[in-house]
């Protein structure tokens, strides 16, 4: 199972996407802004779409997605970030991307170079890991919500380029174009979503003992907790009988 869909299901069950709504929250909002600051209608902003329906997918309130939309244009004070990625290597040659979304360049590449050299990784120039990845829409659905022959008839026929079988979810992967487009033809279906996001996707992957997936685990969990980090991405290969703990 990919890095990403094994660690969203980890993050799940052990209820920490309950526990940190809030950062959620944060994060979909300052995608918005990011995204918004090349123009704020989306019907000509295809990220800012993507942004606003992985913001619904977090049930952020419209009142917060367009006050988000205004900070971006510049409407409104508050939209002084920018969006940086950050490369490295974590235990085992793991590759990893740290995206961020920050109002102060120093603090934020020094808190997560420190955090790469404590959990065992190291920090890497721009470009050394990037190529292998690309950006795609993620959209996870619990299993017990809908087969998987719904699921593609709707998907596929809206535009999804693939639905995989991730444990106990189907993961639908899209082009960051169509994701709006994908995420809309599920949700009037009526079929409910988990997640659904924007994310680096590694074209490759590397497998991992269980020592291994443990420490990669820690790094990634660690990056995730930085106020300034939207999101974690590596090209792991965990091992089936990988432990949530």
């Amino acid at each position: 199972m990919s890095g990403h869909s094994k660690w969203a299901n980890i993050q799940h069950r052990k209820g920490r996407q309950d526990a940190k709504r809030g950062k959620m929250f944060t994060k979909a909002a300052k995608e918005i802004i990011i995204a918004a600051k090349t123009g704020g209608d989306p019907t000509g902003n295809p990220r800012l779409r993507a942004a606003i329906a992985a913001a619904k997918a977090v049930n952020l309130p419209k009142d917060k997605i367009d006050a988000a939309i205004r900070k971006g244009t510049g409407e409104d004070a508050g939209g002084d970030f920018v969006e940086v990625f950050y490369e490295g290597y974590g235990p085992g040659g793991v590759a990893v991307m740290v995206e961020v979304a920050t109002d102060n360049r120093n603090r934020t590449v020094a808190d997560v170079r420190h955090l790469f050299t404590k959990h065992g990784g190291s920090m890497g120039e721009n470009g050394s890991v990037s190529w292998m990845f690309e950006r795609k829409g993620v959209i996870a659905i619990e299993k017990s919500v809908c087969d998987e022959e719904r699921i593609m008839e709707v998907g596929l026929d809206a535009g999804a380029d693939d639905i995989a079988d991730d444990e106990d979810v189907w993961t639908v992967y899209t082009a960051m174009g169509d994701f709006a487009a994908v995420r809309d033809a599920l949700e009037g279906a009526g079929i409910a979503m988990q997640s659904a996001e924007l994310a680096m996707i590694p074209q490759n992957s590397v497998p991992v003992t269980v020592d291994v997936g443990r420490k990669v685990l820690k790094l990634m969990d660690a990056l995730d907790d930085n106020d300034d980090v939207q999101n974690v991405y590596a090209n792991v290969e965990f091992p089936d009988d990988m432990p949530e703990d």
